[in-house]
C-alpha cells in the first residue's frame, strides 16, 4: 500500500536524516542496519543455534537457602552418576570471579551468601537426563540468618561530595523541604537468555557466548585458571540483547561452562532457560533516596543534602560504579551554590545486582526529579518554572567541583518539550484528582565512564584494508541490538572517504581484536566512535591517496591502530572523588501524560514527549530506536516491572508473572533531537543508550499524582497501592 504524503512528511522524512551542519555522506544518514536482514531472515547464529556434534550439556545445582553452610550433598542412587560430569569447588583453580574485585566465588566453598549461589556442575550428553539428575541431587544445610534489608548489612562501599558551605546554606534557608524516595529492582528481560559454548585444545581454551564484554570474559576466565592472555580467545555471537544484564554475569556462566568442557575432556554447552536467567541473574539495585533541599521562597535552590543508598547483594560485582554513577548524577541539571552527597551500598543476601541500562543515574535521578516537583508544589509553583530559574549554565560549577564547559541549552529544550505536549494547556485544564495528569523530568547522563575510568581502560581501536579495496573495523565493543555494527562503519566510511557498502564490521573475538574496553555507559558510540574516527583518518593519511586494492596488492594489509587519549583539561581526583566527572553530557527533557482508570486504578502513559540533546546524530533511525526503547522500559519500571523479592531472591522469576510492558501497552512516544555537537566525540556525538531510562518514572510518577491528587514517592507504581 502506497504511503500517505502526511506519513512520508511527518514521521519517515525526520528518521532518514538530521542535519550536521556539515557536508557529510554517511554521518547523519538513517543507513540500513549491517545485520539487520541476517536478523530478519534467520541468518544471524545465536549461541544456541551453534551445532556442537558430541558436546555435553551443562547444568548448575543451587542454593535453595539464603545464608548458611553446606552439610551434606547426596546424589539419588537412580542416576548412572559414572556417565556424568561434576564439578565442585574443588576442581577450579582459583575459585574467585574477578570483576572490579574478587570476593566471589566460581563455586560455592561450603558457605552459602544467597539463594541460587552455584553449588556444583553437572554435564551430561543427554539434556533430558541432565534435568532429571539436577533434580536427583539433595543439599543439606545449616541454616543462619539472612539480611535482606537495605542499610542492616555491612557497607559494601561509600562515596561522599561535599560542595560549598552547606550547613550555613541550611541554617539560612528560608524553606528547607525534604523527602524519601524509594526504587526496586528491575529484571533486564532481554530477547536471548544467557549462554557459553566452551571448549579446550592443547591447554588452549574456546568460549563463544552471548555477552557485552570480550574483555571482561577473557580476563575473568585468565584469573581463574591461571592461563597466559595468548591461550584463550572469547568469542561474542550474536547477542539478543543485554542492557547491562551481559555485562558482568557471562564471565561467572563463562567459567562455569570452561571448568565442565576442562574435565570432562569435551565441548560443552551451558545454556540457560529463562526461569534459570531471571532468577539467577543480576538485576537493577534497588534504592532509597533521602533528599533535603534548601531554597528561597521564591524556588531558588541554595543546597541539597543528599543520601543514596543502594542493595549491593551478596558480592560487589559491579556495585562501586553503579554507586558512582547514582551520586554524581543525584544533583541533577542544576545550579546548587552548596551541596553535600552521601552514598552507601550495603550487603545483603540477595542474589548480587549489577550493571543495569543508567546503572545508578535512574535510581538517583528518579528521586531528585520527583523532589523537584514535590518542591515546586509545596511552594504553590508550576514544576517546569521552578526548574527553569535554577537550570545549570556554562561557567557553573557542578557540585563535583566540575566546571560547565558547554552549554546544556535546558531553557531551549524544555520550551520545545512543553510546547510539543501542550503542557500549559493540559496543565490549566486537568484539575488535580481528576483522573488524568500531566507532569515533567529535566535531566542529563554523562557520556562514557565517570572520572578516571577511561584513562585506566586506555581502549583500542584498529581498522585495516581489505583486498577487495575496503577497510575492517577491528574493536570489541559489541552489536547487543543497539547498532555497532551500523555506526562504526558509517563513521569509519565518512573518515576515509570511501562507500560505506566497502566498510565491514569484524565481529568481536579477543584473539583478533584490540581491547577497546566495554560496551557499557553510553560510550560505544561517542567515546570508542572517536577512535575509529581517528584510526581511519590515520589510516587515510597513510594512503595518501592511493587506491586501496592496488596498494593492499602491492603492500598487503595496512592496519592502523589509536589508543584512547584524554581530553585536555580534564581533572579527576580518585582519593576525593572531585573534579569533571565527564568529558560531556547528553540532556533531555520528559513530559508525560497519564490517565488512570478509575474503577481498577490501572495506570496508562498515553503520551511521552522527549526533546532530546546527545549531539551529533550518526544514525537517526537508530538513535530514535534507542530513546524510544529505553522510554518504554522506563515505563515499565515506573509502572508494572514489579520484582517481587523473598528472602533476596526474585519469586516472579518467570514471563507470566513478571510483566512488562507489551505493544498493547506502549505508550505514544515523541522524540525530538535538537543537538550541540561535542568536539571529542565522532563526529560531534554524545552519549544516547541510558539517557532515555532516566527521565520517565520521575515524570510518570508525578503525572500519577496529579491525576490521583496523592504523594506517590516510589516505583514501580502498581495499580494494588494505588486502589488502597
Amino acid at each position: 500500500m502506497p504511503m500517505s504524503g502526511e506519513f512520508k512528511e511527518k514521521i519517515l522524512a525526520p528518521l532518514m536524516s538530521i542535519s550536521t551542519g556539515k557536508d557529510l555522506k554517511f554521518v547523519g544518514k538513517s543507513i540500513l542496519r549491517k545485520e539487520g536482514i541476517d536478523k530478519v531472515t534467520g541468518r544471524a547464529r545465536y549461541v544456541d543455534d551453534v551445532k556442537t556434534p558430541g558436546a555435553l550439556y551443562g547444568k548448575t545445582l543451587r542454593s535453595s537457602i539464603a545464608c548458611g553452610r553446606i552439610k551434606k550433598i547426596s546424589f539419588a542412587p537412580n542416576i548412572p552418576w559414572d556417565q556424568f560430569t561434576i564439578v565442585d569447588a574443588r576442581d577450579v583453580p582459583y575459585n574467585r570471579v574477578l570483576q572490579i574485585e574478587s570476593d566471589q566465588p566460581v563455586l560455592c566453598d561450603g558457605v552459602v551468601l544467597h539463594r541460587e549461589e552455584p553449588i556444583l556442575l553437572i554435564a551430561h550428553e543427554d539434556p533430558g537426563l541432565v534435568e532429571t539428575a539436577i533434580r536427583s541431587i539433595t543439599v543439606e544445610y545449616e541454616r543462619e540468618p539472612g539480611i535482606f534489608n537495605i542499610g542492616e548489612g555491612r557497607i559494601l562501599k561509600q562515596y561522599d561530595i561535599e560542595e560549598g558551605d552547606w550547613k550555613k546554606e541550611f541554617a539560612a534557608a528560608e524553606v528547607v523541604f525534604e523527602g524519601e524516595y524509594k526504587t526496586g529492582a528491575q529484571e533486564h528481560v532481554y530477547i536471548e537468555t544467557n549462554g557459553f559454548i566452551a571448549c579446550w585444545e592443547d591447554e588452549c581454551l574456546t568460549v563463544h557466548g552471548s555477552m557485552q564484554c570480550p574483555y571482561y570474559v577473557h580476563k575473568a576466565l585468565k584469573y581463574a585458571f591461571k592461563l597466559q592472555d595468548d591461550q584463550i580467545n572469547v568469542v561474542q555471537m550474536t547477542t539478543g540483547g543485554g542492557f547491562g544484564g551481559k555485562e558482568d554475569f557471562p564471565s561467572v556462566l563463562a567459567i562455569h561452562a570452561a571448568l565442565l568442557a576442562k574435565k570432562s575432556g569435551r565441548t560443552v554447552r551451558l545454556i540457560y532457560d529463562r526461569a534459570e536467567d531471571m532468577a539467577s541473574s543480576t538485576k537493577r539495585h534497588p534504592s532509597i533516596s533521602k533528599v533535603r533541599t534548601a531554597c528561597t521562597k521564591d524556588g531558588i535552590l541554595r543546597a541539597i543534602d543528599f543520601s543514596f543508598h543502594i542493595d549491593g547483594g551478596a558480592y560487589i560485582t559491579l556495585s562501586p560504579v553503579v554507586l558512582s554513577r547514582g551520586i554524581v548524577h543525584a544533583f541533577g541539571p542544576y545550579k546548587w551554590p552548596a551541596a553535600k552527597l552521601h552514598a552507601q551500598c550495603f550487603f545483603t543476601n540477595s542474589p548480587p545486582y549489577g550493571a543495569f541500562r543508567g546503572f545508578g543515574a535512574p535510581q538517583s535521578l528518579f528521586a531528585i526529579e520527583a523532589h523537584m516537583t514535590a518542591l515546586a508544589n509545596h511552594l504553590g509553583m508550576d514544576p517546569a518554572e521552578l526548574r527553569r530559574r535554577n537550570f545549570i549554565h556554562r561557567g557553573d560549577t557542578m557540585p563535583t567541583g566540575q566546571v560547565v564547559d558547554e552549554d546544556p541549552n535546558m531553557e531551549a529544550l524544555l520550551d520545545r518539550a512543553l510546547e510539543l505536549s501542550d503542557y500549559k494547556t493540559k496543565r490549566a485544564r486537568w484539575k488535580r484528582g481528576g483522573g488524568k495528569g500531566i507532569s515533567l523530568s529535566t535531566f542529563m547522563h554523562g557520556t562514557g565512564f565517570t572520572g578516571s575510568g577511561e584513562v585506566y581502560l586506555a581502549s583500542r581501536v584498529g581498522i585495516a584494508t581489505t583486498k577487495d579495496g575496503g577497510a575492517e573495523v577491528r574493536v570489541s565493543s559489541t552489536e547487543i541490538g543497539q547498532g555497532t555494527e551500523t555506526v562504526f562503519p558509517q563513521i569509519a566510511a565518512e573518515a576515509l572517504g570511501i562507500d560505506i557498502s566497502k566498510v565491514s564490521f569484524r565481529r568481536p573475538e579477543t584473539k583478533v581484536v584490540p581491547n577497546s574496553g566495554p560496551t557499557v555507559a553510553s560510550r560505544t558510540c561517542s567515546v570508542v566512535g572517536k577512535l575509529v574516527e581517528r584510526a581511519a583518518g590515520k589510516l587515510k593519511q597513510r594512503l595518501a591517496g592511493a587506491d586501496i586494492r592496488q596498494h593492499y596488492a602491492q603492500h598487503g594489509e595496512a592496519y592502523e591502530e589509536v589508543e584512547y587519549v584524554p581530553r585536555p583539561g580534564l581533572v579527576w581526583d580518585d582519593d576525593k572523588y572531585k573534579g569533571s566527572a565527564y568529558g560531556a553530557y547528553s540532556w533531555c527533557v520528559n513530559v508525560a501524560e497519564v490517565t488512570v482508570d478509575p474503577v481498577t486504578a490501572m495506570p496508562r502513559v498515553d503520551t511521552l514527549t522527549a526533546t532530546v540533546d546527545v549531539g551529533t546524530i550518526i544514525n537517526p533511525v537508530l538513535a530514535h530506536g534507542q530513546m524510544e526503547g529505553g522510554i518504554a522500559q522506563g515505563i515499565g519500571w515506573a509502572t508494572c516491572e514489579n520484582v517481587v523479592l523473598k528472602e533476596g531472591l526474585m519469586e516472579n522469576h518467570h514471563l507470566t508473572n513478571y510483566v512488562i510492558p507489551t505493544s498493547a501497552d506502549a505508550a505514544r512516544i515523541v522524540v525530538e533531537f535538537m543537538p550541540s555537537p561535542y568536539s571529542e566525540g565522532a563526529f560531534g556525538s554524545k552519549g544516547v543508550g541510558e539517557l532515555p531510562m532516566d527521565g520517565p518514572g520521575p515524570a510518570i510518577v508525578s503525572a500519577l499524582n496529579d491525576a490521583m491528587e496523592a504523594k506517590f514517592t516510589h516505583l514501580p507504581l502498581l495499580p494494588e497501592e494505588m486502589l488502597k
